[in-house]
């Protein structure tokens, strides 16, 4: 399947120049002066025939043959546009940027149903389902594995101090996805879903809210500048590469973490990379999911402060909070960062 959408067809037959001249010299007819109007069929021998019909019954069933190739997804291209403006645009893994989620319409719907009412404290088990606007499911087959997963839920609540990144398994029915769920704190928790379908080879998005009983989490609705936390005798420190970030400037991130005692870091992969990145915008709007430049897990950054670069683009000033998620001694551990965004 070619990434728009449709069907490749077989490649074409390709010849050095060598083979050319035996291809030329044994199926062309060698005319000269007014004869070169005679019909190929004219002066072909019973032998080139033969060979002409063998030719081309090896290439009809080439063609037949890649034809009835299974595929995987029975999605195409199409399925996922959206006819009306102010749409998702399908984005680029190489130019990261923030994602407004929120603002924009996505081609696909998604929707989360729990079996009882989540509550703040508690596991829930909750079913989300994705499909084309068409109605259309998404299942397995139509998602790619990037970053070892099919798809991938970033679920934050209104303070943004309670951040999740969830997988969900594929459920019984095509298009449903289940996952468990402990929220911190009660309110609507916003769930942006972040996958690559099959047919577009792309990243796409969508969005929705799932309400959560017991106590929002009140915080400070200004928050200060935060870029080094400390956590369990780690220290982790985020920094804007040139010392601001600046609307739709594409700026780099430096992640780095050492331990308080000055030993080595015991940092783990997590999802095909050491480290991964989300931002929310204060009002949730939407995120960037960001992994560092040198995402391959051939060359481990060193042990002792471990450093990784990451960029980003941000469309709108304000505050942003950044969460970095890392393996470390068998666990995955979340740290939040708060930025600002000047004009």
């Amino acid at each position: 399947m070619a990434a728009d959408g449709f069907r490749k067809e077989p490649p074409s037959v390709c010849v050095s120049s060598g083979s050319r001249d035996w291809w030329f010299s044994h199926l062309t007819p060698r005319f000269s002066g007014a004869h070169r109007t005679v019909l190929m069929s004219a002066s072909l021998s019973r032998p080139q025939w033969i060979q002409v019909a063998v030719i081309t019954a090896a290439a009809v069933a080439l063609y037949v043959g890649f034809r009835m190739l299974p595929i995987g997804t029975n999605l195409n291209h199409m399925d996922f546009r959206v006819a009306e403006g102010n749409a998702i645009e399908f984005c680029d893994p190489a130019n990261p940027q923030f994602i407004p989620v929120i603002a924009v319409r996505s081609p696909v719907s998604m929707t989360l149903t729990s079996d009882a009412p989540a509550r703040a404290g508690q596991s829930a088990r909750v079913t989300v389902r994705l499909a084309t606007s068409s109605g259309k499911p998404l299942a397995p087959p139509d998602l790619r594995v990037e970053h070892t997963r099919r798809l991938h839920l970033l679920v934050v609540d209104p303070s943004l101090d309670d951040y999740q990144h969830l997988h969900p398994e594929p459920g019984a029915r095509p298009g449903d996805w289940v996952f468990d769920f402990t929220p911190r704190f009660g309110g609507d928790y916003r769930v942006f879903a972040d996958f690559v379908p099959v047919a577009t080879g792309r990243g796409l998005y969508a969005g929705t809210d799932f309400k959560v009983e017991g106590p929002v989490h009140a915080v400070d609705p200004v928050r200060p500048t935060q870029e080094t936390v400390e956590l369990a005798g780690v220290r982790y420190h985020l920094r804007v590469d040139g010392g601001a970030l600046r609307v739709d400037a594409p700026a780099d991130l430096v992640f780095s973490l050492e331990r308080v005692d000055g030993g080595d870091v015991d940092l783990q992969p997590v999802m095909d990379a050491y480290a991964h990145l989300v931002a929310f915008d204060s009002g949730r709007g939407g995120f960037a999911h960001l992994h560092p430049m040198d995402a391959g897990l051939a060359q481990p950054p060193d042990r002792r402060r471990p450093t990784m670069r990451f960029k980003v683009t941000i469309p709108a000033p304000g505050p942003y909070v950044v969460w970095a998620q890392v393996g470390l001694e068998g666990r995955d551990v979340f740290v939040p960062f708060w930025l600002n965004v000047v004009p």
